[in-house]
C-alpha cells in the first residue's frame, strides 16, 4: 500500500472478516511503500486490536513490484496472496483460491479479470495490448487478464526468492516457474477511494521491463531494422546513380532527405534498445537492493519481548542491597 489513509478503513472491514471465517491461522502482512500520508499510522493504531496484522514500512517508495517483493520475502505461512489494498481484486476470493490450491494440489492460483468494465476504454485497450505482447514474447503460459492478485504455495514463495532478478516482473516471473497452477475469475471493481498509483508513465514501465526482461526479441528486431535500412540505402543508391548518369540529380533532394530521416531514426531506436539492456546488465552489476525496510513490527514485537540474561537478577540485588556505606 502506498497512501491508502482513504481506503484502509473500507480494505479492513471487507478483509478481516473474510480471513476470520478462514479458519486457519494467518498474518496479515501490510507492506506500506514509503507513504507520505496518515498510513502509517492507522496501520499503528489498527495493530492494537488486531494481532495477525505485521507491518512492514519502507524507507522510502520503491515501487510495486519491490514491495511485492519485501512482502513475499518476508512472508511466513505455508499459502501467501498478495492483494493491493485498492480493493479493485476482492478479498472474497481468497477463500475459494485456498480451496482450489488445497483441492487439486496447487502451487499457484491467479486471480483473472474476467470483468474489466470499471476500467476506463484506454486502459482496457493498452491491457489487453500489453498481454498480447507479454504471450506473444513469453509464452502462453503467462494467464490473459492476471494481475498480481493471485496465491502461491510455500514451496512457489521459497523458487521465487531464489531467483537472481533485481527487476521483477512477478506476471511473468510467477508463470515462468512452471508449477501447477489453476484460475478463480471475477469482476473487477473500481478503486473504493483515492486515485490510482499506476499512471501510464508507470504502465510504460511496466511493459518496458516486462519485454526486455524474458525476451531478447528488441535485439532481433534491431537487426532486422538495421537489414531493412541497408536495403533501402541501396535501392537509394540505385536510384541517386541513375539520377546522376542522367543529370537529374537536383529534383533526389526529397528522396535523400527522407533516406537520412530514415536510416537516423532507426539508428535511434536500435541504440535505444541496446541502452534498455546495458541498463539492466549496469543494474544487475551494481547488484542493490530493490528495497530497505525501515521497521517490521514482528521484529520489534519480538525484541521487546527478549529480556536479557542476568538483568533480572542484577536489578533484584539492587532493589535488596543495603544504603551505600
Amino acid at each position: 500500500m502506498y497512501n491508502e489513509e482513504e481506503v484502509l478503513s473500507a480494505l479492513v472491514s471487507r478483509l478481516r472478516p473474510v480471513l476470520a471465517d478462514l479458519g486457519v491461522p494467518y498474518e496479515l502482512l501490510a507492506v506500506d511503500d514509503g507513504s507520505t500520508d496518515r498510513t502509517p499510522e492507522l496501520l499503528a493504531a489498527l495493530r492494537l486490536g488486531w494481532p495477525e496484522l505485521r507491518v512492514v514500512g519502507l524507507r522510502r517508495n520503491s515501487g510495486h513490484q519491490a514491495a511485492l517483493t519485501a512482502g513475499l520475502d518476508r512472508a511466513v505461512g505455508a499459502y501467501a496472496v498478495s492483494l493491493d489494498a485498492d480493493l479493485q481484486d476482492p478479498p472474497e476470493k481468497i477463500p475459494d483460491m485456498l480451496a482450489l490450491a488445497r483441492g487439486e494440489g496447487l502451487d499457484i492460483v491467479y486471480g483473472i479479470r474476467a470483468d474489466r468494465t470499471s476500467d476506463t476504454g484506454f486502459k482496457r485497450w493498452t491491457a489487453g495490448l500489453y498481454y498480447r505482447l507479454v504471450r506473444r514474447l513469453a509464452g502462453p503460459a503467462v494467464p490473459a487478464q492476471a494481475g498480481d492478485f493471485r496465491l502461491l504455495s510455500r514451496a512457489a514463495v521459497d523458487a521465487l526468492k531464489a531467483l537472481p532478478d533485481q527487476q521483477r516482473v512477478y506476471r511473468l516471473l510467477v508463470p515462468w516457474l512452471g508449477f501447477p497452477s489453476g484460475e478463480v475469475s471475477y469482476e473487477r471493481a473500481p478503486r473504493t477511494a483515492g486515485r490510482s498509483k499506476y499512471p501510464l508513465g508507470r504502465m510504460i514501465r511496466l511493459a518496458v521491463d516486462s519485454v526486455t526482461g524474458f525476451s531478447a526479441a528488441p535485439l532481433r528486431l534491431a537487426t532486422w531494422l538495421g537489414g531493412f535500412a541497408f536495403l533501402v540505402c541501396l535501392i537509394l543508391m540505385v536510384y541517386s546513380l541513375g539520377a546522376y548518369a542522367l543529370q537529374y540529380t537536383v529534383p533526389g533532394w526529397t528522396s535523400l532527405f527522407i533516406g537520412v530521416l530514415f536510416i537516423g531514426a532507426v539508428q535511434l531506436v536500435c541504440v535505444g534498445l541496446l541502452g534498455e539492456y546495458v541498463a539492466r546488465i549496469y543494474t544487475a552489476v551494481q547488484n542493490r537492493p530493490a528495497y530497505f525496510v525501515g521497521h517490521d513490527t514482528r521484529e520489534t514485537d519480538q525484541t521487546s519481548s527478549v529480556r536479557i540474561p542476568g538483568a533480572h537478577r542484577a536489578e533484584d540485588d539492587r532493589n535488596t542491597a543495603g544504603p551505600p556505606g
